[in-house]
């Protein structure tokens, strides 16, 4: 069943045997990713990847509960959208401290871990994005996965990005800056979810308790 944006229909729920296949695989990618870039964060001392190996563990416990709200009512499902908001938002929170420590320290770190890490996280992450393309304009249930997906994508060319500057610079200030624009984008995207979920759940009754 394809996703639908029109105004005067139902959003895509996720009831879907394709789509919870390819949920299944989007959350071994991003556990697999986890486990590596958390041992590449430390081995490189970097904390863009460090944040990018916490989003991968979000994803996983976030498309789990993806995955259990399938099938529920409407309000159901908003709500388990908006505890995934909320947790994007204290991951943004955390990425914004724990990078504002890091200036403390000012550590430079390895850019040929970063930039051969990043690169495989952005394989990794492209092929999440392309397998969820059509399921972008779903219910906030849904369309969380597709954000959460589309900023890892993101966060990871920007990663590379940062790696070079990091060769250029020899200094540490460029994985600080990503790091830190990263937390931004777990914000803003929070923000996105959150407030579609809240808006679901205040919906009419009928369709707040409608089932697939």
């Amino acid at each position: 069943m394809p996703a639908c944006s029109c105004d005067n229909e139902l959003k895509f729920d996720g009831v879907s045997r394709r789509y919870r296949a390819i949920l299944w695989i989007v959350i071994g990618i991003n556990a697999f990713m986890f486990l590596f870039e958390t041992g590449a964060s430390i081995t490189a001392d970097s904390m863009a990847l460090r944040a990018d190996a916490l989003d991968f563990l979000g994803d996983s416990l976030t498309y789990g509960l993806t995955l259990l709200a399938i099938g529920h009512t409407l309000r159901w499902r908003a709500a388990a959208a908006m505890f995934k908001g909320i947790t994007l938002l204290l991951m943004g929170l955390w990425v914004l401290g724990s990078t504002a420590w890091q200036v403390l320290i000012l550590g430079v770190p390895d850019e040929t871990i970063m930039g051969s890490v990043g690169l495989l996280a952005f394989a990794a992450n492209a092929t999440s994005v392309l397998l969820l393309l059509r399921y972008r304009d779903g219910d906030a249930n849904v369309r969380s996965v597709w954000l959460c997906s589309r900023n890892d994508a993101i966060g990871n060319l920007a990663v590379i990005l940062a790696a070079g500057a990091v060769y250029v610079t020899r200094t540490a200030w460029p994985d600080i800056a990503v790091a830190f624009g990263m937390a931004l984008l777990f914000l803003h995207s929070a923000w996105l979810i959150i407030r579609q979920a809240g808006s679901e759940i205040q919906a009419r009754p009928d369709a707040a308790d409608y089932v697939s």
